[in-house]
């Protein structure tokens, strides 16, 4: 199997993660991809036509692409077990969704301020995509924090990868000072090998 691969995207990380977790690096080959979305670079749009990535190519079957469905691959092919059984498979994959939406907004706002023209940056675009994070963040502390304490899963995963990237990309904005309790958890699953792996120097 073959992965588009940047190490910096939350995305990719939680492919990565979920990788070094099941020991299956190895069966994987990295290839480097980058672009954006006014410039696809080397994004491998002839496999994925949204020029994302992560993009996962194998050998029987078409290219997967949504670091979601890829995961779901690798967890059933490596019999991983990341997605529990329902009823707790429900709350894995509402959380799992939540963090990559944290994600996605989060890469919005570095888009934004790094990618579109100065003249056409809105800071309140931006602003209201960080609203849409901090209303995940305060979901997840009221909602999600047994869960995460729980036997790991993918929605942890996801979580813990939305959130080293929000440290990553918008350390000045702080989320961890209204987010104590996350911001522990967070501290605690880092330590993970999978974690210390895939980390990406700030």
């Amino acid at each position: 199997m073959k992965l588009y691969h940047a190490p910096a995207s939350p995305f990719v990380r939680k492919v990565m993660v979920l990788l070094h977790e099941t020991r299956a690096t190895d069966r994987v080959e990295l290839i480097p991809a980058s672009g954006s979305p006014l410039d696809p670079g080397t994004m491998p749009i002839d496999r994925n036509p949204l020029g994302k990535i992560p993009a996962l190519e194998r050998g029987d079957g078409p290219t997967l692409y949504d670091s979601r469905v890829i995961c779901r691959y690798l967890d059933e092919t490596l019999k991983a077990g990341l997605y529990p059984a329902a009823p707790r498979l429900w709350d894995t994959l509402v959380l799992e969704a939540t963090a990559d939406g944290i994600a996605e907004a989060a890469v919005l706002i570095r888009y934004e301020f790094h990618v579109r023209p100065e003249a056409s940056r809105s800071a309140v675009w931006a602003d209201a995509q960080w609203q849409k994070i901090l209303r995940a963040l305060e979901a997840v502390e009221a909602r999600w924090m047994s869960h995460l304490s729980g036997p790991i899963d993918m929605g942890q995963l996801a979580m813990a990868c939305a959130l080293f990237y929000l440290d990553l990309r918008h350390a000045d904005r702080n989320w961890r000072a209204g987010h104590p309790v996350l911001a522990a958890w967070l501290d605690g699953i880092g330590d993970r090998p999978s974690f210390r792996a895939t980390a990406v120097p700030a």
